[in-house]
Formats: C-alpha cells, structure tokens, sequence
C-alpha cells in the first residue's frame, strides 16, 4: 500500500486533474493547511505555525464505518519552545 495521497483537482472549466502526492497544503485564510496520511489509516491535517505560536493543532480523521469517521483535534506544545520556570536554568 502506498502512502501517497490520490488527488483530483477540479477547474473551473470542469476538468479534472489526477495527482498523487506524500503531502499537500492549501493555503486558507493566509495560513496553510497541510494534509498527509498518518499512521494506522489517518489523514492527518495540521494548520502551519507562524512566530510566536506556542503550539500546533492536528485534526486526525480515521476511518470507523461505511459513511463514518472520528475526528480528535490534538493540541501539541513545539518541540522547540522553551516555558521559563523556577526550575529553569536561564536568567529572568
């Protein structure tokens, strides 16, 4: 099985464009919107983070039934971000 993800890409004229693709993005409301597949036959949707966000969201959409999918939205801290505490050993 491929991890790739099948695309049809639609014009305004009607065409159809067939794709395959490991990961696309659509670009909404100035931010983009990543999709790939994850693991156990997820699709994985994650919003791209900008300066200064302090985590990132998922939407994991797995498939449950015919006509049936759960969604879970999942809220990660950046691997890279830093929380300043008492135990901490930067100056404040």
């Amino acid at each position: 099985m491929s991890d790739d993800l099948q695309l049809i890409v639609e014009h305004d004229d009607g065409s159809e464009e067939h794709l395959s693709c490991s990961r696309m993005a659509i670009v909404w409301q100035g931010r983009e919107l990543w999709i790939q597949q994850g693991d156990f036959d997820q699709l994985l949707i994650g919003v791209d983070d900008e300066q200064g966000d302090v985590e990132y969201a998922n939407l994991l959409m797995r498939p449950m039934a015919t006509n049936l999918v759960s969604l879970q939205l999942e809220f990660e801290p950046h691997e890279d971000e830093h929380v300043h505490g008492a135990d901490c050993d930067h100056e404040h």
